[in-house]
């Protein structure tokens, strides 16, 4: 468990408690209100982490869509990494990945329904979507935990198993971007990726060194994988199962490539990872490199990737028809572990009911009517909520 992916430079811890007082200092600053933290009206969620590289948090915000969409009016804000735009931006279904980012891009095309905005200042686009739309019941804000600006009603902290912050160093020893004291600010802490039959001992000696407050729920999430999709069009879906013969190629651009080969590996003995950075625009050189690394794997051959990846690799130039002919796409999904899931959904949902706008307004309208009185010269009132 502790270590699995961690890597400390001990030379450069002098440098780390440098970058400390630097990150106190901010905190201090929002926690004495020098820099302010705005509240709004409508409830919003901020799924993200205190360290760099990938935690899960589009798989979780993926989740939360799942879990709200098909009662709650959802909206999700996203500072649109990478993308070639400025501002605020609203995607619809002509907007390109260039212009919100992959993971925005992502989203929007899983879920066409869901407003998908992206704005580095979080602040001025919950503003604008609101202003946008009245009907919003709900903004998830995406990699914003530690946004302080916004001052969410939930705060969700995704903690990697392979990566337990509290075995982790500040930047640049390590990759934690502030102290751990950080993860006092969280409502909500999710331990993701974990092992699918992660012992009950884990569960016990992970809760005791997360250490957290009385307030705090403590969750454990794992991933899981559905059948692979084609890239570039067809309807020929493929099971993981069936891979067990062929040799793959696992292409990947994202910053923990690393849970991906460990879980693909006991299924595709035969596996070659080929990794790019986080985020990766890919140049000629790295389609030409695609193209060679592939030509060269005996048959049955085939390419796995993931959704994010995808966005990318679809405006790539240069993909020969054989990669492409081969090109598929692994979706993944969030479980929640330890039967919680029930009690983790009921808390987000009991949140967005009771402080939705409409709910809001329809208890302040109701506050202004005359009491009717039963015999007993009391009578509850009820309120009620919209169901999009």
């Amino acid at each position: 468990m502790e270590g699995d992916f961690i890597k400390i430079n001990k030379w450069l811890l002098p440098l780390s408690k440098l970058y400390g007082l630097a990150s106190n200092f901010r905190n201090a600053l929002f926690n004495i209100g020098v820099l302010k933290s705005r509240s709004f009206d409508v409830p919003v969620i901020a799924v993200g982490n205190i360290t760099v590289g990938g935690s899960g948090k589009t798989p979780h915000v993926e989740y939360l869509i799942r879990l709200l969409k098909g009662t709650f009016h959802t909206a999700v804000l996203s500072r649109g990494y990478k993308r070639k735009s400025k501002g605020f931006v609203q995607a619809t279904t002509d907007t390109t990945m260039p212009e919100i980012g992959d993971e925005p891009y992502q989203i929007k095309e899983k879920f066409p329904d869901v407003i998908v905005a992206v704005d580095k200042n979080r602040c001025h686009g919950i503003d604008t979507l609101v202003e946008n739309d009245k009907e919003i019941d709900v903004i998830l804000l995406d990699d914003a935990f530690q946004h302080r600006y916004v001052k969410p009603g939930i705060n969700i902290l995704l903690v990697d198993y392979h990566r337990l912050i509290i075995y982790d160093e500040l930047l640049p020893a390590g990759r934690l971007r502030e102290p751990l004291s950080g993860k006092d600010r969280a409502d909500i802490v999710i331990v993701t990726k974990c092992p699918k039959d992660l012992k009950p001992m884990e569960y016990r000696v992970i809760t005791k060194a997360m250490n957290l407050y009385p307030y705090q729920q403590l969750f454990f999430s794992t991933i899981e994988y559905s059948d692979l999709q084609p890239l570039f069009g067809g309807d020929r879906t493929v099971t993981l199962s069936q891979l067990s013969d062929h040799h793959v190629l696992l292409l990947t651009g994202i910053a923990s490539p690393q849970q991906m080969t460990h879980d693909l590996q006991p299924l595709i003995p035969q596996l070659t990872p080929l990794t790019f950075s986080d985020h990766h625009d890919f140049k000629e050189k790295d389609i030409a490199l695609i193209n060679d690394t592939f030509a060269s794997l005996p048959e049955p051959r085939l390419i796995i990737t993931t959704e994010k990846d995808a966005t990318r690799l679809k405006l790539a130039k240069g993909l020969n028809e054989e990669v492409r002919n081969h090109l598929y796409v692994l979706p993944i999904n969030v479980c929640i572990l330890q039967e919680q899931a029930e009690v983790f959904n009921q808390q987000i949902i009991d949140y967005v009911h009771k402080n939705s706008r409409n709910s809001i307004l329809v208890k302040r309208k109701d506050d202004h009517k005359p009491k009717d009185s039963d015999h007993s010269g009391n009578r509850p009132r009820t309120i009620s909520f919209r169901n999009n």
